[in-house]
């Protein structure tokens, strides 16, 4: 295991697994929020998010754990080299809780995030694009989708609580 994607919606875990992960097997960790958010939220297009990814990995020819999704603009470009897909799907009211926890701390303590971002109530909670109406779109888009497009892939493990999580990670003690 040397090249591994983490995938999950937000408030999964995803990041937090990713580090640990990461860390155990003493590999670069790849954020793909930081490669994607330039200042104001502005986003690359498809082509330059891309050449960040590729850059990222190819500056870690002996593997890395990459967090995120991101396939509208990837593509498979991160899915086609990883050795290991990882699904955290706990859940709903898990991921949900988890995220209001992260906003909410995010928020009050005026959290700088990816080239000077910070998270606002606006942003987490109203217009189409909110973080917590993306979540919730995303839990069951992924749930409808990801079983179909991932059965039968070797590479593909889905953590379905956070203990089959934890258990996963003891297995790879470092």
């Amino acid at each position: 295991m040397k090249r591994v994607n983490v995938k999950g919606i937000s408030g999964s875990g995803k990041s937090t697994f990713a580090v640990e992960l990461a860390r155990r097997l003493e590999l670069p960790y790849i954020e793909l929020d930081a490669l994607h958010h330039g200042p104001n939220w502005s986003e690359p297009t498809a082509e330059e998010f891309r050449e960040r990814v590729l850059q990222a990995m190819a500056a870690a020819p002996e593997g890395w754990v990459i967090d995120g999704n991101y396939e509208g603009k990837l593509g498979d470009t991160v899915l086609r080299e990883a050795d290991t897909i990882v699904w955290l799907d706990p859940p709903f009211r898990i991921k949900a809780r988890w995220l209001w926890l992260r906003t909410a701390h995010r928020i009050r303590d005026e959290v700088e995030l990816w080239s000077g971002n910070r998270e606002s109530w606006r942003t987490a909670l109203w217009g189409r694009d909110a973080l917590f109406w993306w979540m919730l779109r995303g839990h069951f888009r992924h749930r409808r989708q990801w079983p179909r497009r991932f059965a039968g892939d070797e590479r593909f493990v889905r953590l379905r609580s956070v203990a089959e999580a934890k258990d996963w990670l003891e297995a790879r003690s470092g």
